[in-house]
């Protein structure tokens, strides 16, 4: 220790020092007093305060820990009143130091919690044992938050609890990030369902609607039974496209993709969403500039917008506003962490809002599943907003939706961007007479129904039909049959083997053989996650005797 200029100033001053000093040497902290015993001599006492200085040290970097650590920290008398609470506490809960200090800890109690909720928390901590738990609590702004709180009692050498430390853990956003996965995770399982009830669903309906259409064909207008069996194929088509939304929510919807640009997409839509919507509500369309196109089948894009503008124009009422608008949107990690399916990168926004009645946070929790309808009976089936999810997830995006009640609705979706042009789109078929057919084809379907009514389908339109039950006999009679066999028509889903396994077989001898796959829905071996491959002929069922007389002339005229 260099002491001797401060020695010095004792002898020359007459004035006693006091100083606090480290001896490497020794590895210690010395209190040093030092005073004049007689002129020109001094004394000089030394006090080991190493103990006490360390310990200081040590409540230094524990202040400097409890003051930046991100949970909230708060100590309380033993009557609950608080005496401290860190920066945290202020950040989570809106009250300052100074509001808090002073006050009981039910200072942030949002009511959530019953008494006898807190008299066990307390007889827990009165018997000297620390209480762990969860506890929804409420800001100064009156929004609630929830914490994993520890709450300790702190005890003197005599054993008396002084004081009280709690310990909290905001959780809310991990809580809700949580809720969005078992929400997901339910809408899977409700999907594979829904997947699989419109399959077999769609097979009936093939039967329905297909001989209902073959006895009108056969019979005039002024016939007694003419009216009753339109109306049964009206009904058979109605149920055909209510399976359809089944299906777009089950993503296994059959879709033939295409390149296109949402704003003229849309732009083309502008006419039919205003009469969708009524003349009281104001449609508003906020195209983004430079826009990246999309690959989506067109269809699906009416599907989202046409279901969309149809809830936010029942959720107005009298008048009111509904908004469109597309941009460009790049969304980083941040962003994707508070939402469940989301990857950072670039993406198409598409966003319809509405300044209807807005949804109630229970609401906003159900309004993608399948069935689930605020309207009221016969109003509803409540599939629009399942099928719109369907979609969007079927076509590698994701949907997230805000809303208040009395505040409107947003709903924002999130399609990938497809960095190329586009070809236009294809031309309906028209109304015009098809070609009658003359070639032979293998009709192979497991359901006899179908099977049945098919063959009568194809046999009237011209068509040599040759009919197996099983993949298995199919080989067989296209191994044994003597003449040429111009296509196979086969159901995608089969005992034995699928539908494309079977094909492969019967390339081994028919080399030049057209194929057309049918299904209620297309099955992975076909598509993948339901989105047709470009090349492969599908036929959705239920099809009329027209669609299938279309398509099959056009699978055969192709080159």
């Amino acid at each position: 220790m260099q002491l001797e200029p401060e020695y010095g100033k004792v002898v020359e001053t007459g004035e006693p020092i006091e100083f606090e000093d480290y001896s490497r040497e020794l590895d210690k902290y010395f209190g040093t007093r030092a005073f004049c015993a007689a002129p020109g001599r001094f004394a000089v006492i030394f006090t080991d305060i190493t103990t006490r200085k360390r310990t200081e040290e040590e409540l230094r970097r524990l202040h400097t820990a409890i003051e930046q650590s991100p949970e909230t920290v708060l100590i309380t008398t033993p009557d609950g009143v608080i005496e401290y609470v860190n920066p945290a506490f202020e950040t989570t809960t809106g009250y300052t130091q100074r509001e808090a200090i002073g006050q009981k800890a039910n200072l942030v109690n949002s009511g959530e919690h019953s008494r006898a909720f807190f008299a066990d928390m307390w007889e827990t901590l009165q018997a000297g044992e620390i209480w762990k738990g969860r506890i929804t609590n409420q800001r100064k702004d009156g929004t609630r938050y929830t914490v994993e709180a520890t709450i300790s009692p702190v005890v003197d050498q005599t054993g008396q609890t002084i004081n009280y430390v709690a310990v909290n853990r905001d959780i809310t956003a991990k809580l809700a990030l949580e809720d969005q996965l078992r929400q997901a995770q339910k809408m899977e399982a409700v999907g594979r369902l829904a997947g699989g009830v419109a399959h077999d669903f769609n097979n009936m309906l093939s039967v329905i609607i297909g001989h209902a259409d073959m006895l009108l064909e056969e019979m005039g207008p002024d016939e007694p039974c003419y009216a009753s069996l339109s109306e049964i194929k009206s009904a058979g088509q109605r149920s055909a496209a209510l399976t359809r939304q089944l299906l777009a929510f089950a993503r296994k919807q059959t879709v033939a993709p295409k390149v296109i640009d949402l704003n003229e997409t849309m732009a083309g839509m502008a006419t039919m969403l205003r009469r969708l919507i009524g003349e009281d509500i104001q449609l508003v369309w906020m195209p983004g500039n430079k826009l990246w196109p999309v690959r989506i089948d067109p269809s699906q894009v009416d599907q989202i917008l046409a279901n969309l503008c149809v809830n936010a124009r029942d959720a107005i009422a009298g008048v009111g506003k509904v908004t469109i608008e597309t941009r460009n949107a790049v969304l980083d990690a941040a962003f994707c962490a508070n939402y469940i399916g989301s990857v950072p990168g670039a993406y198409v926004l598409l966003v319809v809002s509405d300044s209807g009645c807005g949804m109630t946070p229970e609401t906003l929790t159900k309004v993608f599943e399948p069935f689930f309808t605020t309207k009221g009976l016969g109003k509803g089936t409540g599939l629009g907003l399942a099928t719109v999810y369907g979609v969007v997830k079927q076509n590698n995006g994701f949907i997230y939706v805000s809303s208040q009640p009395g505040q409107g609705t947003r709903f924002e979706i999130y399609l990938p961007p497809h960095m190329a042009k586009g070809s236009p789109l294809s031309k309906a078929e028209t109304d015009s007479p098809v070609e009658p057919g003359h070639e032979t084809i293998l009709l192979v379907e497991d359901e006899a129904a179908i099977l049945k009514m098919t063959t009568r389908m194809l046999n009237r339109a011209g068509y040599n039909v040759l009919v197996a039950e099983t993949p298995g006999a199919a080989i067989d009679l296209a191994r044994t049959y003597r003449g040429p066999i111009h296509l196979l028509m086969t159901d995608v889903v089969m005992p034995e083997m699928n539908g494309r396994d079977l094909a492969k077989n019967i390339l081994v001898d028919y080399p030049d053989i057209k194929r057309l796959f049918m299904s209620g829905y297309t099955a992975d071996v076909i598509a993948h996650h339901g989105v047709l491959e470009e090349g492969v002929n599908f036929i959705q069922k239920p099809f009329s005797q027209r669609d299938l007389a279309v398509k099959v002339r056009k699978v055969l005229a192709a080159d």
